[in-house]
């Protein structure tokens, strides 16, 4: 009895992931293939889930990446944001220098945490450079 639950939950997170499995990007292809590539699989989730208003918001979406998207142009809108995550960081940084030099643990913990988010996004955003 004690075996078929651990299979049982096994395969319910075999069943459960699936879907999950199949919204990730396509591997090998990069830039607006790869990004097209994942808009039809998120249409294709909206679709087994039934979610018609946002399964037409992704063809809309699917239909001006088809039109509007050049690999030059994604990778100029990648980089703009790995620079802006970059200045986030710096002000984030300098925030929590002022806080220090005040002493105030309070605020110090607050910009603390505020920079670990500025760099996880910049660290997002860099990996989405590579993409």
């Amino acid at each position: 009895m004690k075996f078929l639950s651990p299979l049982a939950l096994l395969t319910l997170c075999s069943v459960m992931a699936a879907p999950l499995m199949a919204a990730e990007e396509a591997p090998g292809l990069t830039g607006c293939a790869a990004k097209k590539q994942g808009i039809i699989n998120q249409i294709e989730l909206a679709k087994s889930h039934g979610n018609a208003e946002q399964q037409a918001g992704l063809e809309t979406a699917l239909s001006e990446v088809t039109t509007h998207c050049t690999d030059a142009s994604l990778k100029k809108e990648r980089e703009n944001k790995v620079l802006d995550a970059k200045h986030e960081v710096s002000q984030r940084q300098a925030d929590l220098d002022k806080a220090m030099k005040k002493g105030d643990p309070d605020k110090i913990n607050k910009r603390k945490d505020k920079l670990a988010e500025s760099r996880k996004e910049l660290q997002n955003a860099l990996d989405e450079l590579d993409k």
